[in-house]
């Protein structure tokens, strides 16, 4: 209870400080954009998104995939089916498809879900359920595994808190386990080296390195460390999850093992579009209205971050091993 109650008070903290930061910038973004009206330029800029030609598929047709949190496998669908021409050949059997969910619960949330699965099986797709995000290094299938992809798309706690603070708390204490737990399983190696060309203004929270949309591209040919990807809406309040604070620096507590420390790659837009068929599903499924929305304005956003140091687990373990023998 100790260890629980020290990180939520970290958490907590962390999120006063980040509220108040917030609500600074928006007031200077709003005086911001009141004098571009008011002033003598009528020049505007254009708010076009970024032409899907151009967006960025963060796989290669050589990565093996693990896909968490997947509802009705809409995007798993989307992946080995239907994906983006550089992917035309990724071997289904790559692609690891997981829902939190039984495959009853599934079914019953998702009227698609059953033929979809169906589908995927038949081509070749591992499709696994009663998954828990926050224990992959202990599921009976996936402990032994290593990934080059972990990928979550829109994950939300779906506890059902109308209180936004403790419904914030509740879905960074699950992102937190989510990355802790994902380290254990992601492939090692060097980084990956994101190649820039061109660099696009950066947005009040995010502090990743300046990556043009449809630009960032892992160079490297050999066998590079793993990297988790996180799709959110770059809208609060999912922006006060504070996703790339909590990968980078997460919360120092006495009592609890100290998280493994993530660099952020790149972020850039998630063109949902790219991905053919792909359906936003809310966590309590279709019996909660439907395709569920993630946020008014704004953006969806994926986040890329790897290890920064792969070796965290494995010294961990050896230490383990020498400490019980």
């Amino acid at each position: 209870m100790g260890k629980k109650n020290s990180l939520k008070s970290a958490l907590s903290s962390h999120q006063s400080r980040l509220q108040k930061k917030q609500h600074a910038a928006h007031a200077a973004q709003a005086a911001q954009q009141k004098d571009k009206i008011t002033g003598q330029s009528s020049k505007r800029k254009s708010t076009h998104p970024a032409p899907i030609a151009t967006a960025t598929v963060p796989f290669k047709p050589t990565h093996k995939i693990l896909l968490i949190g997947e509802g009705n496998f809409s995007f798993a669908h989307a992946l080995v089916f239907d994906p983006p021409p550089t992917l035309q050949y990724l071997p289904a059997a790559s692609v690891t498809a997981t829902a939190y969910d039984t495959e009853e619960e599934c079914y019953t949330k998702y009227s698609s879900a059953k033929e979809v699965v169906r589908n995927l099986r038949e081509k070749g797709a591992e499709i696994i359920f009663g998954v828990d995000a926050t224990k992959l290094e202990k599921h009976a299938v996936l402990k032994s595994r290593k990934f080059d992809r972990i990928v979550w798309n829109f994950p939300h706690a779906g506890k059902g808190i109308t209180d936004q603070d403790r419904n914030i708390l509740s879905n960074q204490m699950l992102l937190l386990g989510f990355l802790r737990s994902a380290a254990h399983i992601l492939s090692a190696g060097p980084a990956p080296v994101i190649h820039t060309q061109r660099k696009r203004k950066k947005t009040e929270d995010d502090d990743a390195p300046e990556v043009s949309e449809g630009e960032g591209e892992d160079l490297e040919s050999a066998q590079t460390r793993g990297t988790v990807l996180i799709t959110l809406r770059n809208v609060p309040p999912y922006t006060l999850w504070d996703l790339p604070k909590l990968a980078k620096n997460p919360p120092p507590t006495k009592d609890v093992q100290p998280s493994p420390r993530y660099t952020q790659l790149r972020s850039f837009i998630f063109h949902r579009s790219l991905w053919k068929g792909y359906e936003h599903r809310m966590t309590k499924g279709e019996r909660a209205h439907g395709s569920g929305k993630t946020g008014v304005g704004g953006e969806d956003r994926m986040w890329e971050f790897c290890l920064r140091d792969s070796s965290y687990f494995s010294r961990e373990e050896d230490g383990l091993e020498r400490r019980f023998k």
